[in-house]
C-alpha cells in the first residue's frame, strides 16, 4: 500500500484537485508509437516511484522523492523525454533540477523489467494482466467458508422512508448496451462465480440514465459495456471478508451495505462501436492498484481521453464517479433505496 499511497499523490500533484466530471477533449487522441509502448508504466525502488507516460509530445517523466510531504516530491509538470538509443532516453534540466538519463533494462523475453537512473535501478510494477483477465488477490480465507458465513447473515438493519424497489434488467431497456458480468465466471478478482446469471439490473431511474448516457456515447462512436450493477448484500460480505486489508479500498463495508446492493451503482466501461471491442483504459476492471485511481495520470493520452469521455458521459446523467475505481458510478438517489439482498434468480425479468 505504500506505492499505491505515493501514486496517489502523484494523481493529486500532477492533475490538482480531484474532478468529479473531466472534460474529454473534442478528438480522441491516436494511439502511441509502437516503439514507445514498451516504456510506459510505474517503476519503483524502496520509496522512490517513477511514472513513464506518453502524451501527445512523446514520453514524460513523473517523480517521486518521498520525504515527510509526499506531494512535493511530484513535479508539477513532467519532465519531456528524447530518445538518445533504442533503450536511453534523456530529459533536459529545468529549473526544478538538473539533465536526466534513463536507461531501460529488458528481460530475455525482450520486455521492459526496470530502469536505471543516477545510477540506481527501479523495478518495473507489475500491477495485473493487460489481456482482458481480471486482476487476482489471494483470499485471506476460503470462498467456501466464507459463502456459508454470508449466506446464513442478515443485512444490517435501516431506519427511514425509502422508495420501493424497482430493479429492471439494462438489456431489456437497450438491447446495443453490452455485458461481460465478470461475478457470474471465474474472471473475476477472486477467481469464482458469484452470480448464477450473467445479468446486470438498477433501480429504474438509474437503468434509465445508464440508457441516456449510452446513446449519448453512441453519437461519439462508442457504447457502454456492463460489468455489474446491482449486488446482492451477501456478495459485499464475501468481497469485505476475503480482501486483504491493505486494499479494503477497493471494496465496499457490508456493515454500511453498498451501493451497488441498493441497485444503484454501476460498474462499466466503454466498446467501440466500429469493433465491437472494449477500449483499453489506464487499468483493467476490478484492478486493485494505482491505476484505478480516477486522476491516474499515467498510461497513454488516449487512455486517459477515453476514462474522461466515460466520466463526461455518466456524470451528464446524474452519476457521481468513485474517486478510486474510474469503471464505478454511483447514482444521486441511492440513499433512497434498502440494501438488498435478492439473489438475481428471484427478481426475474421485469
Amino acid at each position: 500500500m505504500k506505492r499505491l499511497t505515493a501514486l496517489f499523490f502523484l494523481a493529486l500533484a500532477a492533475c490538482g484537485s480531484r474532478q468529479q466530471s473531466p472534460v474529454a477533449p473534442a478528438g480522441v487522441p491516436p494511439d502511441p508509437p509502437q516503439a514507445l509502448n514498451p516504456f510506459i508504466g510505474d517503476y519503483a525502488a524502496g520509496a522512490d516511484t517513477l511514472s513513464v507516460l506518453q502524451d501527445a509530445g512523446g514520453l514524460r517523466l513523473l517523480r517521486w522523492r518521498g520525504g515527510e510531504d509526499a506531494r512535493s516530491g511530484w513535479h508539477a509538470e513532467p519532465l519531456v523525454l528524447a530518445a538518445s538509443s533504442d533503450s536511453t532516453f534523456d530529459a533536459a534540466p529545468t529549473a526544478r533540477g538538473g539533465a536526466v538519463t534513463l536507461v531501460f533494462r529488458r528481460g530475455p523475453d525482450g520486455r521492459v523489467t526496470g530502469l536505471v537512473l543516477d545510477g540506481r535501478l527501479l523495478e518495473r510494477l507489475r500491477y495485473g494482466p493487460d489481456d482482458g483477465t481480471s486482476f487476482r488477490i489471494t483470499p485471506v480465507r476460503p470462498p467456501e467458508e466464507l459463502a456459508r458465513e454470508a449466506l446464513a447473515a442478515t443485512p444490517p438493519q435501516e431506519e427511514g422512508d425509502f422508495l420501493p424497489s424497482d430493479l429492471v434488467e439494462l438489456v431489456l431497456l437497450d438491447s446495443s448496451i453490452r455485458l461481460d458480468v465478470r461475478y457470474a465466471t471465474a474472471n473475476n478478482f477472486m477467481g469464482r462465480p458469484f452470480y448464477s446469471q450473467p445479468r446486470a439490473f438498477l433501480q429504474r431511474p438509474a437503468a434509465e440514465a445508464v440508457v441516456r448516457a449510452h446513446r449519448w456515447l453512441n453519437d461519439r462512436g462508442y457504447g457502454l459495456l456492463i460489468h455489474d450493477g446491482y449486488r446482492p448484500w451477501y456478495v459485499t460480505r464475501m468481497f469485505w471478508d476475503a480482501t486483504p486489508e491493505g486494499l479494503k479500498v477497493f471494496v465496499a463495508n457490508p456493515a454500511r451495505g453498498s451501493r451497488h446492493n441498493r441497485g444503484c451503482a454501476v460498474d462499466l466501461t466503454l466498446y467501440d462501436l466500429s469493433s465491437g471491442q472494449p477500449v483499453v483504459m489506464t487499468g483493467g476492471y476490478d484492478e486493485m492498484t494505482p491505476r484505478s485511481y480516477l486522476d491516474y495520470p499515467g498510461g497513454t493520452a488516449r487512455q486517459r481521453w477515453l476514462r474522461a469521455l466515460l466520466s463526461r458521459a455518466m456524470v451528464a446523467q446524474g452519476f457521481t464517479v468513485n474517486e478510486t475505481e474510474w469503471w464505478h458510478f454511483d447514482y444521486g438517489d441511492w440513499r433512497r433505496y434498502r440494501i438488498g439482498n435478492e439473489r438475481f434468480e428471484e427478481i426475474g425479468g421485469r
